[in-house]
């Protein structure tokens, strides 16, 4: 059988809006085969300010997210020139960029979610196909858009034997299912770094907790812990679902203190509740698992990797750099698959995790002749 071989480039910014990761990922026969260069490029404060700012209704409103897609398409534009100047890029032949856009409003049950990109400047600047608004063809299905990674998770991470799951710990968390029986599915467990970033940066002027240096010195507040679980509707919806900052933002933590406490122990409290909301989906969800694999900013978080270990005592927590694939680069290499999968009209949403009637061909293409 002739072997294809094929390089596509994934960009990603997520929830946590710190920056543009782009990574460049070989599928051989439309496999993933691996990554070949990855590159960073950090928001400024001011962009960030401005996509933050387009989470609340304001006047002109369209004219301001025109431009920021404009100024997005720029940062994309040169993450992936970074990228390309990589001594490993050399005689690399790229077929097409894939470009998720900075989400600024996700309302799948209202029927739409916003991702901020211009794509055709971002193909014009690069001179080379880039695939774009992955979520409208599976939200058109009558899904969620969302997560979009369990059919890349599959691929990369998959076992046969053995129920595996893979956490995406960024801005939102979500998981993947890989279960023993073949079954694949995968939701938004809920808040990931974002609120505990947020809090950082509003309380203790650091952008974000690195090492969980803060919320080490603070203790669990454990009636506004159980508040939180208890009273909040999402955590008890049954799976499809997906969320974003849209509901868990700083007034969503704002509403339920009670004005006293000790701002280390709200952090920690916060950084308990990522780590006890993503177990018990797991646990209820995913009961027979024995490995949990971590991607993400939260792989990095040493907290959240003990209580994970400890709430999930039959599971062994590892995270992606075991699979030769490092946490940050996992969600690029994803995308860049979808795009692939674009150019080459393979469906890639997987209806039991986002609730589609079906498959679909994720993606629009923009070409620059």
């Amino acid at each position: 059988m002739k072997t294809n071989i094929h390089h596509a480039v994934g960009l990603m910014s997520g929830t946590s809006m710190d920056g543009t990761d782009a990574v460049c990922t070989r599928f051989v026969n439309h496999r993933f085969d691996g990554v070949i260069a990855h590159a960073f490029l950090p928001f400024s404060s001011k962009l960030r300010n401005d996509l933050l700012s387009l989470q609340n209704i304001a006047n002109n409103e369209l004219h301001t997210a025109q431009k920021l897609a404009q100024t997005l398409a720029e940062n994309y534009a040169q993450t992936v020139q970074q990228l390309f100047r990589q001594p490993e890029m050399v005689g690399i032949p790229v077929e097409c960029v894939g470009c998720h856009g900075q989400t600024i409003r996700h309302a799948p049950d209202d029927g739409y979610s916003i991702q901020l990109c211009d794509w055709a400047l971002l193909a014009e600047r690069l001179k080379m196909p880039v695939v774009g608004d992955f979520r409208a063809a599976d939200i058109a299905a009558g899904g969620q858009g969302a997560p979009l990674v369990p059919a890349f998770h599959q691929m990369a991470f998959g076992e046969d034997g053995s129920t595996t799951v893979v956490a995406n710990v960024g801005g939102i968390a979500n998981i993947t299912v890989l279960s023993a029986n073949g079954e694949v599915f995968g939701f938004d467990t809920g808040p990931g770094n974002m609120l505990i970033d947020a809090f950082c940066q509003q309380y203790f002027n650091q952008a974000f907790d690195k090492n969980a240096e803060i919320a080490k010195t603070g203790s669990t507040i454990h009636p506004l812990l159980s508040k939180w679980l208890n009273t909040e509707p999402y955590f008890h919806r049954k799976p499809p679902k997906s969320t974003g900052r849209d509901l868990f933002s700083m007034a969503w933590v704002k509403k339920n203190l009670a004005g006293d406490e000790n701002p280390a122990d709200i952090l920690r409290t916060l950084t308990e509740l990522t780590a006890r909301s993503l177990a018990n989906a797991v646990l209820k969800y995913a009961p027979d698992c024995e490995d949990l694999i971590l991607c993400g900013g939260g792989a990095f978080n040493p907290l959240i990797r003990q209580r994970l270990s400890a709430l999930l005592p039959n599971a062994s927590v590892t995270d992606t750099s075991a699979f030769d694939l490092p946490p940050m680069q996992v969600e690029g290499a994803a995308f860049a698959w979808l795009a692939h999968a674009r150019l080459h009209k393979i469906p890639a949403n997987l209806p039991q995790a986002t609730g589609a009637v079906g498959e679909r061909i994720l993606g629009a293409l923009w070409e620059c002749v």
